[in-house]
């Protein structure tokens, strides 16, 4: 199986990150250290001055920025002003905010993404954000790599054909999935008034030419007595094809009545899977759910696999890494000492480097904390930490950690996945 990163995108909600929030939602550190005097705790925290955006910790440590700066970034990402104290060493970006991605205005719709220039660590996966008014079509196309969809407003339809002349046209609501292997024609048209999801593609150099082909734009640059030929047909029939490629067009929505004398692609070759239509369990640990959608559930998917995750407040991703793949809160840990934290908030994106340690937390008191994770394999996996060293003989894990034998036999031997906030 190939070793891969793991993609990740914040659906819904405020932020979340490796701090503790304090009461204005801004995160700020704990001051944990045993030795300092209770007393002068108080005057501690009131030294650091993260939640006025300046790079000033509990110590004194640190300055104001006295340059150019964007006081509500910095507001927004205290970890990258030094908050969190366990960070170390120097550890690459693995955020982008969908919000910095220049927006393609079309007829119909808009489009958005995240490539591997926006985000070199993102080498395995790319990303978009795709908008469709009503009946509005992505031109009929298909992609040398795979394509993952995530319908998140409105409702779509997907038609798509593959090789053997087998057809799937088929209507997704919010929460559906569809995955087009590489190679496979396919469409998308909007059914609601506004309807919106995300794309991902299995790599992350996605705007490299030779990496989309549009009907449109290739029947534009052929003859037209190949076209005749081709179709059998006038030449004449082509002189109204747009010229350059529409991409985004807008059209009237039908029935989308069509049948293959082939067959459909249905079972394990569906295209389609309504999550829709599940009932989510709650997660081990109480602190949310996790809807797993990879090749043991959904078979066509081989190259995309997708965990969709709801957090409760203050809930915790228990500390993990993935043996197969790269993931977001996140402190990424990469081994060698280095490790580092970022703040998400709604449309951020992250990769977390393949293997790499790392946990995501739900920082706000009222919400919950909704996202995607997106991996390049067939299959979700992940190891845990805690389970780990609980399933690991006892003395060996109390006398590297130095810590009592007796909490090493406390530890949960069960994953836990999502725990719940603590009282």
């Amino acid at each position: 199986m190939k070793h891969a990163s793991f993609w990740m995108l914040l659906a819904s909600i405020s932020s979340f990150s490796s701090a503790s929030p304090t009461s204005n939602g801004i995160s700020s550190p704990q001051i944990s250290n045993p030795k300092v005097n209770r007393h002068l705790r108080p005057i501690l925290e009131k030294r650091q001055e993260f939640d006025k955006g300046e790079p000033i910790n509990a110590k004194g440590n640190g300055a104001p920025i006295l340059g150019g700066t964007d006081k509500q970034i910095d507001l927004q990402n205290p970890d990258n002003l030094g908050a969190q104290g366990t960070d170390n060493g120097v550890v690459p970006n693995v955020k982008w905010r969908f919000s910095d991605s220049k927006t393609r205005l079309l007829p119909g719709g808009w489009v958005r993404e995240q490539v591997i220039t926006d985000l070199p660590a993102s080498k395995d996966i790319a990303a978009a954000q795709q908008h469709l008014t009503k009946g509005s079509i992505r031109e009929l196309h298909w992609h040398r790599v795979a394509e993952w969809g995530y319908v998140y407003a409105g409702k779509v339809r997907v038609a798509a054909v593959d090789e053997h002349g087998e057809n799937q046209v088929d209507d997704l609501d919010v929460g559906d999935i569809w995955y087009f292997p590489k190679g496979q024609a396919h469409t998308i048209q909007g059914l609601d008034d506004q309807n919106e999801y995300l794309l991902a593609f299995d790599d992350g150099d996605f705007d490299a030419t030779g990496t989309t082909f549009n009907v449109d734009d290739w029947i534009t640059h052929t003859p037209k007595d190949i076209l005749a030929k081709n179709f059998g047909v006038d030449e004449s029939l082509f002189d109204s094809v747009p010229a350059p490629n529409p991409y985004i067009l807008k059209s009237n929505a039908t029935d989308g009545n069509v049948t293959s004398p082939y067959g459909k692609l249905e079972g394990n070759s569906s295209y389609v899977y309504h999550l829709s239509r599940i009932q989510v369990p709650q997660a081990p640990g109480g602190g949310g759910t996790i809807a797993i959608v990879d090749s043991r559930n959904f078979p066509i998917a081989t190259t995309i696999a997708a965990a969709v995750v709801t957090l409760e407040p203050h809930g915790l991703r228990e500390l993990h890494w993935h043996p197969n793949l790269s993931e977001a809160r996140a402190t990424v840990f990469l081994g060698g000492a280095l490790a580092r934290s970022f703040e998400f908030r709604a449309g951020d994106t992250a990769v977390f480097p393949d293997n790499s340690g790392h946990y995501i937390e739900n920082t706000s008191d009222t919400e919950q904390l909704i996202w995607i994770e997106l991996y390049k394999s067939e299959r979700v996996a992940d190891i845990s930490l805690t389970q780990w060293l609980a399933l690991t003989p006892p003395d060996i894990v109390a006398a590297t950690l130095k810590i009592p034998l007796s909490a090493v036999t406390k530890l949960k031997k069960e994953k836990q996945i999502l725990l719940a906030a603590r009282n």
